[in-house]
C-alpha cells in the first residue's frame, strides 16, 4: 500500500504517521506538508528513514496532484487548527482548510484514489453543560468559529465529491487528542510547560468547558482502522468517553506534577467558548470493532506528562513565543 499523509508533520499526522510505520512497516508512506509553524520535522526524526517526505502546500494544484497519482490512498490531516488563532486572522483557515481541501478532492477524483479526510467534532457547535446528549453522525452542523466552519465546510466539499462524483472516501470527526508533539499553544500542553517553567497554569473563564478528551494514540488506531474496515461513503466519529472539564484537567495535571490544587490562575475566556463537546462512537466500535487503549484519562495524561518533561529541547523554542502571543490577549 502506498499512503500519502498531509499534515503529517503535525501533531496528529506526525502521531498517526509514527503508528503507521509500527503497526503496517510493509507500506510505503509518503508525508506532505507545508510545514507552517505548527509542523515540525523533528516530530519525525526518529522514523526519517522510513518514509518519504515532500515539503509543499495542499494549495498547489500541481505538486498535489503529482503526489496523489503516485500514491493508492490519501489520509487528509493538514489544517489550519487552532481556535483562538482563527479568531485572530481567519483567512489561513479558509485558504487550508477549504481551499486545499478542494485540491485534493480534484486530484483523487482525477486520478480515481481512496481518501480519508480527518475532522473535528467542533464542527457540531456545542452541546449544553447538563444535555445527557452526544455527537452522533447525524447531528446537524452548527460549527461557531472561523475553525470550525471551515472545517465542517471541507466536510460538506467531501460528501458532495462523493455523491456528485463518486470518489472513494471516508470522513472521521474525532474529538480533542492529546499526547507527544501537541504545540504548547494547546490546553493541556501549555499547563504542562508553564508548571515545569515554574509557572502557575491558565484555566480560561471559570473552567467550566467540557471537551471529550482522547490519546493521539487511539485516534491513530481509529484512523488505520477506518482506512482498512471502513465502509465508502461512510462518517465515523472517533472518542474515548473521555469527558472532563477544564479545571478538572488542570487539577489533575497538578496533582500529577505534584502541586496543589489551586496552584493556577484565571485568565479572560476564549470568545465564543464552546461549552461541552461529547462524542458518541458507538458506530466505529460496534461496525468496524474498535476500542480505546487509553480508557484512564489520568494513565494518558500521565503518559504525556512524562514525554513532555523529557522531551525539552523540543517544546522550549516554541514556548516564549507563544507565551508572547498569549500575553498580549491576555490568557
Amino acid at each position: 500500500m502506498k499512503i500519502l499523509i498531509t499534515g503529517g508533520a503535525g501533531f496528529i499526522g506526525s502521531n498517526f504517521t509514527h503508528y503507521l510505520v509500527k503497526h503496517r512497516p510493509d507500506w510505503d508512506v509518503t508525508v506532505y506538508d507545508k510545514l507552517t509553524y505548527a509542523g515540525n520535522l523533528k516530530n519525525l526524526e526518529l522514523i526519517k528513514d522510513q518514509i518519504k517526505f515532500v515539503h509543499a502546500d495542499i494549495c498547489d494544484q500541481n505538486t498535489i496532484d503529482e503526489q496523489i497519482a503516485k500514491n493508492d490512498l490519501v489520509v487528509h490531516f493538514a489544517a489550519e487548527s487552532h481556535n483562538d488563532n482563527s479568531l485572530l486572522s481567519p483567512w489561513p483557515f479558509v485558504e487550508t482548510n477549504i481551499i486545499g481541501t478542494y485540491r485534493i478532492l480534484e486530484a483523487v477524483k482525477k486520478y480515481n484514489k481512496r481518501l480519508h479526510h480527518i475532522s473535528t467534532d467542533e464542527v457540531y457547535g456545542d452541546l449544553k453543560l447538563d444535555d445527557p446528549a452526544k455527537f452522533t453522525p447525524d447531528t446537524p452542523y452548527n460549527p461557531s468559529s472561523p475553525y470550525s466552519s471551515t472545517k465542517a465546510s471541507s466536510d460538506l466539499l467531501v460528501r458532495a465529491w462523493i455523491r456528485s462524483f463518486k470518489i472513494q472516501a471516508t470522513i472521521s470527526n474525532c474529538s480533542n487528542n492529546y499526547g507527544p508533539f501537541q504545540h504548547v499553544e494547546k490546553f493541556i500542553p501549555r499547563q504542562i510547560t508553564e508548571i515545569l517553567e515554574g509557572r502557575k497554569p491558565k484555566l480560561y473563564g471559570n473552567g467550566q468547558n467540557i471537551r471529550d478528551w482522547i490519546h493521539t494514540e487511539d485516534h491513530s488506531s481509529a484512523v488505520l482502522k477506518i482506512l482498512e474496515k471502513g465502509v465508502i461513503g461512510e462518517t465515523y466519529l472517533i472518542g474515548a468517553d473521555g469527558e472532563k472539564n477544564n479545571k478538572q484537567v488542570i487539577e489533575l495535571i497538578l496533582k500529577l506534577m505534584n502541586k496543589d490544587s489551586d496552584y493556577y490562575e484565571l485568565v479572560s475566556d476564549r470568545p465564543g467558548h464552546d461549552l461541552r463537546y461529547a462524542i458518541d462512537s458507538s458506530k466505529l466500535r460496534e461496525e468496524l470493532g474498535w476500542k480505546p487503549k487509553y480508557t484512564n484519562f489520568e494513565e494518558g495524561l500521565k503518559n504525556t506528562i512524562y514525554w513532555y518533561k523529557n522531551n525539552r529541547d523540543w517544546w522550549q523554542p516554541l514556548k516564549d513565543k507563544t507565551e508572547i502571543k498569549y500575553s498580549k490577549i491576555g490568557r
